[in-house]
């Protein structure tokens, strides 16, 4: 039996609110739920669009830029209380959203880091209703005890300690688990807030700035699909037996067992592998383990499920991840071991993915620009067609200045440095067609966890020191897999040349038969008018939006919706005399 800290307390006034998914919301609860966080969305990308593109149009960049911190903490404070007020979904996207330190500010992530732990608890009575109906018996006749006390409440379910009844751990071999139960009405607040989410995708969609940089209603679709596994705990249950499966003989990594016979898709019994938080560095220290030790096995451990399995735990936060001790290991074994619990958020990297995504850390492991924009072209982040030579230039001074540095050495360089560097390429990057691609949401927030936990383990941990051996053992495999590579395009290419002549006498005869076409109509007349037609066109639906917003803000904030009701005269006398000399 593994050893178990001591209980986290909950707060007394958190468990004796009742939360808002304690039961299935009803219609008129849903339609307010969906209303509320329709509300929140649209008002802040008006806010937002105002700011960061309309103002800048009238020469007023400063303002956007001179506001633009306390507009960001503004909108963290909002959404914090929105999510913890709403729970369910609103909870997951804040929780994504503060591991975003890649793209978002810390004005954001700071707020929203500490979002999971202030998600109160449901009712004991409402858990022993719901796991009764699922398992078809009384607890009492289930377990031999289950501890009313969740170890653990989260924004989809709860989990309590138990042991299992005498005939159950004789079976499994098991007696200390942990029950895991769904919050009961989930289901129908996760209907409701998927169809938020999505209608935000549907306005992001049309949003220029962000369209050009990501699909935002397959984004909204990758995170529904995460979300639904995530609330069918017997997809979690197969997922840790395939990440299991996917370590087999591997002394770093542990993973619970599944206790089937209790376990249904909103009720899950896993063994309970309780150990020393991997975070947690004065338990590490007290049980001999040095954090400084932990780190690079994590980041070598997620670079083998990323890399090289292709399956791999997509929630990798300090809350998930156990450092347990061995005491019995052999000499010269490991004293510890990484165990991973709550499988419900897993990734799947692709073939094609994964060989980007190794050429990428290859590249960065080598600081090989050229070869980093060809990893992320082949990634799909930059687009077949993007102009890169100044990117490439870019990134090699990048590499030829921070290159290898650690997060604390970069802590240490001189923040105008940052700022020319920024200043003299920040238009090359702005100016690329960057984008997000499909399944990429998983891939991106496993890695921004990755590196937060081995910076958190380690201040001066340099995650160059994992990348560089691991990117090493990647090129070996590449040139041993070279020779296969050729001789599979040498038969293609042979294939090739054998088809040529059937293909030459195929176009001769269509070019007999007169069946190939080609045609040069005149182009600039007709796309000029379109132009005109298209210009206009946008201006009425400008002013159609900022009319119907101005009205409809009005209400909550007098000035800005008078100033957008204004404002939306200037696109409306483009609609009707922009043109007029053209025709």
């Amino acid at each position: 039996m593994s050893a178990v800290p001591p209980e986290r307390p909950v707060n007394a006034e958190r468990a004796a609110r009742p939360d808002r998914g304690d039961s299935v919301p009803s219609a008129r609860e849903a339609r307010a739920r969906y209303r509320r966080i329709l509300r929140f969305a649209g008002w802040n990308l008006a806010v937002t669009w105002w700011y960061e593109l309309v103002l800048p149009r009238f020469g007023l960049t400063r303002v956007a830029e001179r506001t633009r911190a306390r507009r960001m903490q503004r909108f963290a404070r909002r959404f914090h209380v929105l999510a913890v007020d709403l729970g369910g979904l609103m909870i997951k996207v804040g929780q994504f959203m503060s591991s975003r330190l890649d793209v978002l500010p810390p004005e954001i992530t700071k707020e929203l880091e500490g979002l999971q732990d202030e998600v109160p608890a449901v009712p004991f009575d409402l858990i022993r209703r719901l796991a009764e109906a699922e398992l078809g018996m009384p607890l009492a006749r289930a377990f031999a005890w289950v501890d009313e006390t969740p170890v653990a409440a989260a924004s989809l379910g709860q989990a309590h300690r138990a042991r299992l009844a005498p005939a159950d751990a004789a079976d499994t071999g098991l007696e200390a688990v942990v029950l895991k139960v769904q919050r009961p009405g989930i289901d129908a607040i996760v209907e409701v807030d998927l169809a938020a989410l999505r209608k935000v995708g549907g306005w992001l969609s049309h949003v220029r700035l962000v369209y050009s940089r990501v699909d935002a209603p397959a984004l909204v679709e990758e995170f529904a699909l995460t979300s639904l596994e995530e609330i069918d705990y017997l997809h979690e249950a197969a997922s840790s037996v395939r990440f299991a499966a996917e370590f087999e003989g591997d002394a770093r990594v542990g993973v619970p067992e599944v206790v089937w016979e209790r376990s249904t898709r909103r009720v899950l019994t896993l063994e309970d592998v309780t150990a020393i938080k991997i975070t947690d560095a004065v338990a590490l220290a007290a049980a001999g383990i040095d954090p400084a030790d932990v780190a690079p096995v994590f980041a070598a451990v997620m670079f083998d499920q990323l890399f090289t399995n292709g399956f791999f735990h997509a929630d990798p936060h300090p809350g998930n991840i156990f450092v347990t001790p061995l005491p019995d290991a052999p000499e010269g074994s490991p004293a510890w071991k990484l165990t991973f619990i709550d499988f419900g958020m897993m990734g799947e990297v692709g073939v094609n993915t994964r060989s980007g995504l190794r050429k990428m850390l290859i590249a960065a492991a080598s600081r090989d620009g050229k070869g980093l924009v060809d990893a992320a072209r082949e990634l799909g982040v930059l687009l077949q067609s993007a102009e890169t030579t100044e990117l490439e230039r870019a990134l090699t001074q990048l590499f030829a200045r921070f290159g290898g540095m650690g997060f604390a050495e970069l802590r240490e360089v001189d923040p105008r440095e940052f700022r020319e560097f920024g200043e003299q390429f920040g238009h090359v990057v702005r100016s690329l067609p960057f984008q997000l691609p499909e399944n990429f949401l998983l891939i991106i927030r496993a890695m921004s966890l990755t590196s937060g936990v081995c910076s958190a383990l380690d201040p001066g941990f340099n995650l160059w020191n994992s990348v560089e051996p691991y990117a090493q053992q990647l090129i070996r495999e590449e040139r041993g897999n070279l020779a296969q590579d050729l001789g599979k395009q040498a038969l293609e290419n042979l294939g090739l040349i054998w088809r040529l002549p059937k293909q030459i006498e195929s176009l001769i005869t269509r070019v007999d038969e007169g069946s190939v076409a080609v045609r040069t109509p005149d182009l600039e007349r007709r796309v000029a008018g379109l132009e005109r037609t298209a210009r206009r066109g946008i201006s009425a639906v400008l002013f159609a939006a900022l009319l119907v917003a101005g009205a409809v803000l009005r209400a909550d904030d007098a000035v800005f919706g008078t100033v957008l009701m204004a404002v939306s005269v200037l696109p409306l006398l483009h609609a009707l005399f922009a043109g007029s000399r053209g025709r």
